[in-house]
């Protein structure tokens, strides 16, 4: 069993990198791959349990970018999270995320909603702050009842507090990751509520800019969509990937590896895009 979609306290997970890697190691989970938003911070850290532990840690990110006033990830796996030149560059990526929760900040007030970068950065305990902060905080504060309330009904795509990432396209994402000789792959493609057209026109517009593959196997694909998407990479000659996108307790209805129960990673989607790296 293999989990190639997974975050940390880095970002918007629950679980340090020890804890991830320990839980994996206690689910015989063999390699996972460690893809918290922005950032690498928590991956040598969970490279060092994994080594102690048997479990093989592959170094990952997810990289949240705008296409069409919607927002749109990109997985970078097999990054060398060591490389100062990659670095360096994901501080754009880092500063575009930074005006945007300002921007998103600004219009909450407008709605007459009391948060502040405090209070996020209180939530995120000094990792990168999502828009699952911004939910957490919504909660607290009584704004909403449930966490999917908040982006049903402020900061989800096209609602009142949406801020796209205009300086991050999927275009750059899949540049900064080929550039550094990682595998880019787009991220859960049906939960950008697009239609058959658009997930088709966005795959080959993707595919154009050196897309390496697609996450054809995932928690909330149903066994139809996942078949789908697994057709489209054949046609568009892109490698499958597949993950669980488990956060810990901020989503409790993921579970690592298998995601809603039923999930299985073959260890053969692994092989192959280790096979693609030679």
């Amino acid at each position: 069993m293999i989990d190639l979609h997974v975050h940390s306290n880095a970002s918007d997970g629950t679980m340090t990198p020890t804890e991830l890697v320990t839980y994996a190691k206690n689910k015989g989970i063999k390699a996972i791959a460690l893809t918290d938003h922005d950032t690498i911070n928590g991956v040598r850290e969970a490279k060092a349990v994994g080594a102690a532990l048997g479990v093989e840690v592959i170094s990952g990110i997810e990289l949240s970018t705008s296409y069409n006033n919607k927002d749109v990830h990109i997985l970078g796996l097999f990054i060398d999270e060591n490389n100062k030149g990659f670095i360096d560059e994901l501080d754009a990526f880092k500063e575009s995320r930074s005006d945007r929760n300002e921007m998103m900040i600004e219009r909450l007030n407008e709605l007459g909603i009391d948060i502040s970068n405090e209070d996020l950065s209180n939530e995120s305990c000094d990792g990168v702050i999502t828009r699952a902060h911004f939910a957490k905080v919504l909660l607290k504060k009584g704004y909403i009842k449930k966490i999917d309330e908040a982006f049903k009904k402020y900061i989800g795509d096209n609602c009142p507090a949406f801020i796209p990432r205009s300086k991050v396209t999927p275009e750059s994402a899949i540049n900064l990751i080929k550039k550094y000789n990682g595998i880019s792959i787009l991220a859960h493609p049906f939960l950008y509520d697009l239609s058959t057209k658009g997930l088709i026109g966005l795959i080959e517009h993707l595919k154009e800019e050196g897309l390496d593959g697609i996450e054809a196997i995932y928690s909330l694909h149903s066994g139809s969509e996942q078949s789908y998407i697994k057709q489209l990479a054949k046609k568009y000659d892109l490698l499958i990937s597949g993950g669980s996108d488990f956060h810990g307790s901020n989503k409790p209805f993921i579970d690592l590896g298998v995601g809603k129960g039923k999930l299985l990673v073959p260890d053969a989607v692994l092989e192959k895009l280790k096979l693609s790296l030679i």
